[in-house]
C-alpha cells in the first residue's frame, strides 16, 4: 500500500489510492460525473440517516419508557447515567473510532480490516477499564445511583463495541450494515425492556438497554467478519496519537460539558430539574436522529470533496450547518403548534409540563449548534486537529458556563436559554477556525492541487445482509487515461492503471514524505 503522507491524504478516504478517476476533458467532471457524485453521496447520507433514525428512534423509546415507569427523581438519576455513557462513548471514539474514519475511509480491504480489528480492540478495552471504574464508583456511592453506575459498568463493553462496528461500516460507505446492526439491537431491546419492567429499578433499566447492546456487538463481528483485537490497543494508540489524543480531549471535553452542565444543575436546581432538561431533550430527539445521522457520513464526505475540490469546502459545511438548522426549526415549530399536549402528557407523563416550556430554548440551541457541527466536519477533513480542538475547547467552556449560569439565574429554564447563547458563541469560533485552516491547506497546495475537481465514480450497495468480503477491494472500474503534460500526472496513471498499481491522487504525488503541520509545528505521522 502507498503511504498517506500529507495531511490531505490523512484525511481522505482509500479509494483515492484505489478507484482510478475518470478522465474528463480539462479535468474537470461532466454534467453526468457530478449527478453521478451526487447520486453517490445521497446514497450515503441516505444510509447514514436511516441508521441514525433507528438509532435515535430506539434512543427515544427507551427515554420514554423509563420516564412513564419512574417518577421524575429516578429519572433524573437514569439521565446521569446516560451522560455518563456519552461521555464514556466519546472517550472511546477519540482514541478508537474517529482516526479510523479520518484514515482508514474507502474500500473494506486488507488495510482497513487490519485497522478495524485495532480499533474494535481499542473499544473493547476502554469498555472494560470504564466498566471496571463504573462499578467501583457504584458501590462507593451505594443507593439508586450506585446500582445504577453499577449496572452501567456491567454493560459499557458491549455498548462501546457496538458503536465501533457501526462507524467501521460508514468509514467504508457501507451504511447499510450499521442500519441492520442497529436493527438487531432494538428488537433485542423488546424483551429486555418489558423485563426491567417488572422490577421498576433505574439499574434494572440500564442492564436491559445495554445487555441487549451485547447481541448487536456480536452481529457486527459477524458483518464484518473480523475479530476485535485488544491486544493491539497500544499499537492503535501510539500510531494514531498525532490525532487520537487530541480528538480525545476534544470529544470529552464536549461531552464532558454536558455532563458537568447536568451535574451542576442537579446541584443547584435538584435532581427533577435535570429530568426536566432530558425530557425536553427527548422532544428533539427525532431531530437529533437527523443531526447525528448527517455527522456519521459529513466527515468522509467533507474528505471526499477536499480532495476533489478544496475550494467547495465551505460551501459544503455551510449547507451543512444550514440544513441542519432548518430541520431543527421545523421540527420546533411541529412540537409548538402541531402536536397536542396529550401526547406530551402520554409519553412523558408527569415531566411533560416542565419540560414543555424548555422547547423554545431547546430548539434554538439545537439550531445554533448545527452551524458549529458544520464546521468541525471541515476541520476534521481537513485534518487540523489542533485547530478543531481549539474550536471545540472553546465551545465546551462556553456551554458549562452558559448553562450554569442559567441555571444559577432560573433553574431549568434559565440554564436552557444560557446554553443557547454559548452554542451561537460556540459556532462563531469554529467558523473562524475553519476559515484560517482551510487558508493553510491552500497555502501548501499547487496550482493543479487547488483546482482538481475529479469524481470518481460510484459503486452499487452492497445488499445489507451480505457479510463484508474477506478478501481486498473490489477491482477498480476501467477507465480510459488521456494523455497528459509532462507534470500532471496523466501518464503515470495510465501506468498504474495498467499494471493494477494503486493510484496516488495528485495531492499524494506532492507529498508523500511527512509534512510538519503548521498549527502545532510537530510532524503528522503517517498510517500505513
Amino acid at each position: 500500500m502507498a503511504r498517506q503522507g500529507s495531511r490531505a491524504d490523512d484525511t481522505g478516504s482509500a479509494e483515492s489510492l484505489t478507484v482510478p478517476f475518470p478522465a474528463v476533458a480539462g479535468g474537470m467532471p461532466t454534467v453526468s460525473h457530478r449527478s453521478q457524485t451526487v447520486r453517490s453521496m445521497a446514497r450515503r447520507v441516505s444510509w447514514g440517516l436511516g441508521d441514525q433514525a433507528v438509532s435515535s428512534l430506539t434512543n427515544f423509546l427507551v427515554g420514554v419508557y423509563v420516564a412513564r415507569s419512574l417518577d421524575a427523581t429516578s429519572f433524573g438519576v437514569f439521565s446521569l447515567v446516560w451522560v455518563t455513557y456519552g461521555v464514556l462513548l466519546n472517550v472511546s471514539r477519540g482514541l478508537g473510532t474517529d482516526p479510523l474514519t479520518v484514515r482508514h475511509s474507502g474500500e473494506p480491504g486488507p488495510e482497513w480490516r487490519e485497522a478495524v480489528g485495532r480499533s474494535s480492540g481499542t473499544a473493547l478495552v476502554l469498555g472494560i477499564a470504564g466498566g471496571l471504574v463504573g462499578v467501583v464508583v457504584g458501590l462507593l456511592i451505594g443507593g439508586s445511583l450506585g446500582n445504577a453506575f453499577v449496572g452501567l459498568g456491567i454493560v459499557l463493553p458491549a455498548l462501546l463495541l457496538q458503536d465501533s462496528w457501526r462507524f467501521a461500516f460508514f468509514a467504508v460507505g457501507r451504511g447499510q450494515y450499521a442500519f441492520v446492526n442497529d436493527l438487531v439491537w432494538a428488537a433485542a431491546l423488546v424483551p429486555g425492556m418489558v423485563l426491567a419492567s417488572h422490577h421498576h429499578t433505574v439499574s434494572g433499566f440500564v442492564l436491559a438497554w445495554g445487555g441487549s447492546s451485547a447481541v448487536a456487538a456480536i452481529v457486527g463481528a459477524a458483518q464484518a467478519r473480523i475479530l476485535p483485537r485488544p491486544a493491539a490497543f497500544r499499537t492503535w494508540v501510539r500510531l494514531h496519537r498525532d490525532l487520537g489524543y487530541r480528538y480525545l480531549v476534544e470529544n470529552v471535553s464536549t461531552s464532558g460539558a454536558s455532563q458537568l452542565r447536568a451535574y451542576g444543575l442537579g446541584a443547584i436546581a435538584g435532581l427533577a430539574a435535570v429530568g426536566t432538561v432530558r425530557g425536553a431533550e427527548l422532544l428533539i430527539g427525532p431531530f437529533l436522529a437527523v443531526l447525528m445521522g448527517l455527522s456519521l457520513v459529513s466527515v468522509p464526505e467533507a474528505a471526499r470533496i477536499l480532495r476533489r475540490s478544496p475550494r467547495r469546502l465551505p460551501q459544503f459545511c455551510l449547507v451543512l450547518g444550514s440544513g441542519q438548522a432548518l430541520a431543527a426549526m421545523l421540527w420546533g415549530c411541529v412540537l409548538l403548534f402541531v402536536m397536542p399536549a396529550s401526547i406530551g402528557h402520554y409519553f412523558l407523563g408527569d415531566v411533560w409540563d416542565e419540560s414543555s416550556r424548555l422547547i423554545v430554548p431547546i430548539t434554538a440551541s439545537v439550531m445554533s449548534a448545527s452551524f458549529l457541527t458544520g464546521a468541525a466536519a471541515g476541520l476534521r477533513a481537513l485534518g487540523a486537529a489542533r485547530r478543531s480542538l481549539r474550536a471545540q475547547l472553546v465551545a465546551a467552556v462556553l456551554y458549562l458556563g452558559g448553562g450554569l449560569a442559567g441555571a444559577a439565574v432560573g433553574g431549568a429554564y434559565g440554564s436552557a436559554w444560557g446554553v443557547v447563547l454559548a452554542q451561537l458563541a460556540g459556532a462563531g469560533v469554529a467558523w473562524w477556525q475553519l476559515r484560517d485552516g482551510l487558508r493553510d491547506h491552500m497555502g501548501g497546495l499547487g496550482p493543479t492541487d487547488r483546482a482538481q475537481d475529479a469524481t470518481p465514480p460510484a459503486e452499487p450497495d452492497a445488499p445489507p445482509t451480505e457479510p463484508i468480503p474477506t478478501t481486498g477491494a473490489r477491482p477498480a472500474p476501467a477507465a480510459t487515461p488521456t494523455p497528459g503534460h509532462p507534470g500532471d500526472g496523466a501518464t503515470d496513471d495510465a501506468a498504474a492503471h495498467a499494471t493494477g498499481a494503486p493510484r496516488i491522487p495528485v495531492v499524494a504525488r506532492l507529498r508523500t514524505t511527512t509534512q510538519p503541520d503548521t498549527q502545532s509545528g510537530s510532524p503528522e505521522r503517517s498510517s500505513r
